[in-house]
């Protein structure tokens, strides 16, 4: 049985792109441990029997959309801060490549996402100042596997 084959988490990235001209993409400084959501909602309908009208139905469900969100946090960077609260304040989505690679292949999504919520915090008196961000996407994150 072979060994499953594992990266490390910095093989893992959000990358934030600009809004004008070409877009380009970076990493915001400091945004350390990250999660990303698949969410599916469905629809549910009843599957009623044919032959025993008695019988309790079965539920059915349809898909009906799908989203992805992106969780975080971090240090506070000064060098990433205004990217963080420009995106926020925006009232547009903007632009978000995610990146999982490995070491045969790199899965890519690219789309429009809103910056939906920035909390800053600190754990402790002595201890640095955090940063929490969640994102959804708006419309469809395009998936690449290369």
């Amino acid at each position: 049985m072979a060994d499953a084959t594992t990266i490390k988490g910095g093989k893992f990235r959000v990358l934030l792109g600009s809004g004008s001209g070409p877009i380009v993409y970076a990493a915001p400084c400091g945004f350390r441990s990250k999660s990303l959501t698949f969410t599916k909602a469905t629809e549910e309908f009843t599957i009623p029997s044919c032959t025993d009208p008695d019988r309790v139905p079965w539920l059915g469900r349809d898909a009906t959309s799908l989203s992805m969100s992106i969780s975080g946090e971090g240090v506070l960077a000064s060098e990433s801060v205004e990217t963080w609260l420009d995106a926020a304040e925006n009232p547009d989505s903007i632009p978000v490549k995610v990146e999982i690679e490995f070491p045969a292949k790199m899965i890519t999504w690219t789309g429009l996402m809103h910056v939906t919520t920035i909390t800053a915090g600190h754990p402790t008196e002595l201890g640095r100042v955090t940063n929490q961000v969640e994102m959804v996407s708006d419309g469809e994150m395009t998936r690449v596997v290369s």
